[in-house]
């Protein structure tokens, strides 16, 4: 095991050790390290000790967000599952859930070992790695999930058995729009793609972990009750059966200095306020080469400005590059429409490696964010008050473009063909409506104002973090206490 041991003892009082366990991959990863940041920064008592698991060596990605954490904040990256012992052809859900069986003794040798030395008061797990939690009570500690994702895509996982069980055939399949407790209506075929077809292994894994969501001591949601009044409401109304649930986002990546922050400040720069699209599909998300280049024909056919990160084109499936995030060195020449980046030179600035997307989403240039509408991306475009051009490919992400376009007005989405493609006309046309439209910046800005609201000082998220920490404090003097008496007893 790689074990980062640096303590922090320049607090007041006896510190509160927590147990974190990342999910797979960069972006369950990094979501986890931000919410143990702000716990260690609002109350510098409480250390932090977070176990990754991981597929193959960690990202380098991985490796560098680590390093600027603070120093009671400790990190163990755990034996990293090797992909031959995977069954091969898996899909990326598939592969996930492998990598979390496989890791599983060895979160609890770690966990054996820490407590061993420590008193450890709670647990906190991603949502992909629930099953860890089953350790939690062995080793006398609470249990939380902490999840990354949207209060309605909780929502779905919590009222999942219930439709299960009422539902005999596909989602995609029903008429009418489900139902789920608080949230906006949303169709079968905008659920999330893990539970689209009920007779794979993947659906039976899903439907036997969100049960065990019923039995733990609570959830931490990444939102707040402004984004999604709707499902925060209904999953914290007392008696409604679930966990207790809490709102502390919207937790995101802090601006950094990166690689090519430089060139794109310096374009970014020259532009007009509100001129620019930026264009993203995230860290994971992949296109087909015949979507690239229809996209890349809409963005020169709108006539509006554009940056654009660029991802190697995939065949196989559109979240490809989840868990093996490199694109660095390709030749965006290779697989764009021939002549295309030189009849945009004056346009479009086209990325092919990392680009520092905090930093081009506070840019007053941007006006605008065409996005996969992963939760992370989402919520650093709300708290930059970026409204979005929602372009879901995999996982939650048509739930959440459902969200952004009917419940909170925040967003256009392109139809797509036949064929599953967004058109080139398609794509300019939407492009030229949405940076003219003058509502859905504002429904934005109002967005912006609570995101900040929450976060400030006596802020909602800020007020659940403060008195949940207050118990903590309270059970490990508790814990103290006890085992003090018994050392007196004994001795």
């Amino acid at each position: 095991m790689n074990m980062n041991m640096n303590m922090n003892t320049n607090f007041h009082g006896e510190p509160i050790h927590i147990a974190v366990v990342s999910g797979v991959g960069y972006s369950h990863l990094v979501p986890i390290l931000h919410f143990s940041n702000i716990l260690v920064n609002l109350h510098p008592y409480i250390h932090v000790t977070c176990l990754i698991p991981s597929l193959g060596s960690p990202p380098n990605s991985s490796k560098s967000i680590l390093q600027t954490l603070p120093s009671n904040i400790n990190y163990t990256f755990l034996p990293p599952v090797h992909p031959n012992d995977l069954p091969q052809g898996l899909p990326l859900e598939m592969q996930i859930e492998h990598t979390v069986t496989h890791s599983l003794p060895s979160i609890h040798k770690a966990l054996k070992s820490l407590t061993l030395r420590t008193p450890f008061v709670a647990m906190i797990a991603d949502s992909f790695v629930v099953e860890a939690l089953e350790f939690a009570k062995e080793f006398n500690m609470l249990s939380y999930i902490y999840y990354p994702a949207s209060a309605t895509t909780l929502s779905l996982n919590l009222y999942l058995p219930k439709l299960d069980a009422e539902t005999s055939c596909e989602y995609k399949d029903i008429q009418k729009p489900i139902q789920i407790p608080g949230c906006i209506p949303l169709h079968g075929r905008d659920l999330s793609t893990t539970i689209q077809d009920r007779s794979s292994q993947l659906y039976k894994f899903k439907l036997q972990r969100v049960k065990k969501f019923h039995f733990v001591d609570g959830i931490f949601v990444n939102s707040f009750l402004e984004m999604e009044m709707g499902p925060i409401k209904t999953l914290t109304q007392e008696g409604s059966g679930n966990p207790v649930v809490y709102p502390v986002g919207p937790i995101i990546q802090q601006d950094t200095q990166h690689g090519n922050n430089i060139e794109c400040s310096a374009w970014l720069d020259k532009q007009k306020p509100r001129s620019v699209l930026f264009v993203s599909f995230g860290s994971g998300g992949t296109l087909s080469q015949e979507q690239i280049f229809e996209l890349a024909l809409g963005l020169e056919l709108s006539n509006h400005k554009f940056l654009w990160v660029v991802r190697a084109p995939s065949s196989r499936s559109k979240s490809a590059a989840y868990l093996s995030a490199q694109n660095d060195g390709i030749d965006p020449s290779e697989f764009l429409p021939y002549g295309f980046l030189e009849r945009t030179k004056e346009k479009g600035l086209v990325i092919t490696s990392w680009a520092p997307q905090i930093q081009i989403l506070s840019h007053s240039s941007v006006g605008g964010f065409l996005s996969h509408c992963g939760w992370n991306s989402t919520l650093e475009s709300a708290m930059h008050g970026v409204p979005l051009i929602t372009w879901p490919l995999f996982a939650e992400q048509r739930m959440n473009a459902v969200l952004l376009n009917e419940g909170l007005k925040v967003g256009l989405r392109p139809k797509v063909n036949e064929n599953g493609i967004v058109e080139k006309i398609e794509v300019a046309e939407v492009i030229k409506c949405f940076m003219k439209d003058e509502k859905l910046r504002n429904n934005m800005k109002k967005l912006k104002e609570a995101a900040t609201n929450a976060l400030k000082e006596n802020g909602s998220s800020i007020k659940i973090l403060s008195q949940l920490t207050l118990k903590w404090r309270n059970l490990a003097k508790e814990t103290n206490f006890k085992e003090c008496f018994t050392e007196i007893v004994v001795f």
